[in-house]
């Protein structure tokens, strides 16, 4: 059966959007149904942290996040006194930007329908029926109920995700036992810093530096630690929690947004069940601490949208769309223990806990391999997807921004197309015969963008011997070799292009349980 659309995505948030931009990108048609008529001008999720900004740039769209968000070159860790240091990321961005939820939805929407996928607002997805070539969507939109046939349905839908409760997938956690609270106002006296943060008896907060006029200010206090849902948050409540730990309210006024929030925690069992797939908060759920949230659902649909176009593009190898599950449900994992950790040493309001607090930091200060390791930890810059088998060590690993003689692009420039990219570093020698994109096989050529090149001398040390390279769509190291000798670099490819870009059935293949 021809289907209007090969992908239909259930909600129109940043992940939704990026994916459907992804999907587009490698050709394949999109449909995004999202409840809300408009973006929500309410933005719960803030901080892009630098892995995201790294993926945006990948793509060319970063310029836009740089020049509107506000640039913190420090971050919290269980609202620690003593902030981390971004600095010494080896990153372009070595910083977090606060920029509002609604502003990143409306730029990677505008993405994704420039690059001609359909959004499609005020069109809630009520059902699905599955079969083993067609999920059939059941829809509710403002002139009445429809159905759209595709060949995948993605739940980005958030976390009561109706994609993810239809498919009977298993969303095992915990309940709230922690409820924060924050506020977005205008401060006339704000503090000079763009991001400040303190715990005391009386109750732990972090304000920042929004962009425009006003500042978010969002904490917890004692009588917080409850399992049973507080009351409506106001402004006077906002003030005087604010009074309480920090001894002034700023001049605090004209509220755009007061809210509530807890550490629920749970996660998908599966990310995919035959045709279905979960992304974002549909796959996830946590405590929003040091804003992590947005950014792993972000790499989410990094991950899955080259994957499953590939899948749908039929050169995928066997098994590709299933290593979504396989390398993500981890990350997912690490989410909720660190920002599970992070609830205790901000709830727990007792001399012990500060004592704990006071150990950790000095541990951090006296050891700064471990801050650097809390650093990548949040940041994403940690996340890397090890090969199974024989392999060379940087596999696996985010590709860096390298740079290459005679050349302004870096390697984030070169990930543009969204294909894979075959690096051939060997330009500054005497070849006879250069590496090309034929020596991954016949299936390759529709995939991968090919260059005769070499690093520049400042490479990085774990980088700088390679002879050659072959980069993910998504900007993790496929394969890489440090041999000089052009036929054993060919043997090399013609084993990982059979393995990386063998076409599949059409039937489709085994569920992730």
């Amino acid at each position: 059966m021809l289907k209007e659309y090969q992908v239909v995505i259930a909600g129109a948030g940043p992940v939704g959007c990026w994916l459907a931009g992804e999907l587009q990108l490698a050709g394949i048609s999109t449909l995004v149904l999202e409840q809300s008529e408009s973006i929500d001008p309410q933005s719960r999720a803030l901080t892009v942290h630098p892995r995201t900004i790294e993926t945006f740039a990948s793509r060319g769209v970063e310029k836009a996040f740089l020049d509107e968000g506000v640039a913190i070159p420090a971050g919290h860790f269980g609202l620690l006194d003593y902030r981390l240091n971004f600095r010494p990321l080896e990153s372009p961005y070595p910083f977090t930007l606060a920029i509002l939820q609604a502003r990143t939805t409306e730029l990677l929407q505008q993405r994704a329908c420039d690059l001609g996928a359909e959004i499609r607002r005020g069109h809630k997805v009520q059902s699905f029926t599955e079969t083993d070539s067609t999920v059939t969507v059941a829809v509710q939109g403002p002139n009445g109920p429809y159905s759209v046939d595709t060949e995948y349905l993605v739940g980005c839908d958030g976390v009561r995700s109706t994609v993810r409760n239809c498919a009977g997938i298993p969303f095992p956690g915990t309940d709230a036992t922690v409820y924060g609270w924050l506020g977005d106002v205008i401060l006339d006296s704000p503090p000079d810093d763009v991001a400040i943060n303190k715990w005391t008896s009386a109750g732990a907060i972090a304000v920042v530096k929004l962009p425009g006029e006003r500042h978010r200010l969002v904490g917890i206090s004692p009588d917080d630690v409850r399992t049973d849902r507080p009351g409506a948050f106001t402004l006077e409540e906002l003030r005087a929690k604010t009074v309480a730990i920090m001894g002034t309210d700023y001049g605090m006024h004209s509220p755009s947004w007061l809210s509530r929030y807890n550490n629920t925690a749970r996660q998908a069992q599966a990310y995919r069940k035959g045709r279905i797939l979960l992304a974002g908060d549909a796959a996830h759920q946590h405590m929003p601490a040091g804003g992590v949230g947005l950014n792993v659902g972000i790499q989410d649909a990094m991950n899955l949208g080259w994957k499953l176009a590939a899948t749908i593009n039929g050169w995928a190898p066997a098994g590709l769309l299933d290593s979504y599950h396989a390398e993500r449900h981890p990350v997912g994992q690490n989410l909720l223990e660190h920002t599970q950790a992070q609830t205790l040493l901000m709830s727990v309001f007792t001399n012990e806990c500060r004592d704990l607090r006071s150990l950790l930091q000095k541990l951090i200060l006296e050891n700064p391999a471990l801050e650097i390791s809390l650093v990548k930890r949040l940041t994403g810059l940690s996340v890397a997807y090890p090969s199974a088998g024989p392999a060379h060590a940087l596999v696996g690993q985010r590709v860096p921004n390298l740079m290459f003689q005679r050349s302004s692009e870096g390697m984030f420039q070169k990930l543009h197309n969204g294909r894979y990219v075959m690096l051939d570093l060997r330009a500054d020698t005497a070849l006879s015969s250069p590496l090309s994109g034929d020596d991954l096989g016949p299936h390759a050529s529709a995939c991968v963008d090919m260059h005769l090149t070499a690093l520049t001398p400042e490479a990085p040390a774990p980088w700088a011997g390679l002879t050659a390279m072959l980069v993910r769509p998504d900007g993790y190291l496929a394969w890489a070799s440090e041999d000089h000798e052009t036929a054993a670099l060919k043997a090399e490819l013609a084993k990982i292009g059979s393995a990386t870009f063998a076409p599949v059935s059409a039937s489709i293949t085994a569920e992730v349980r």
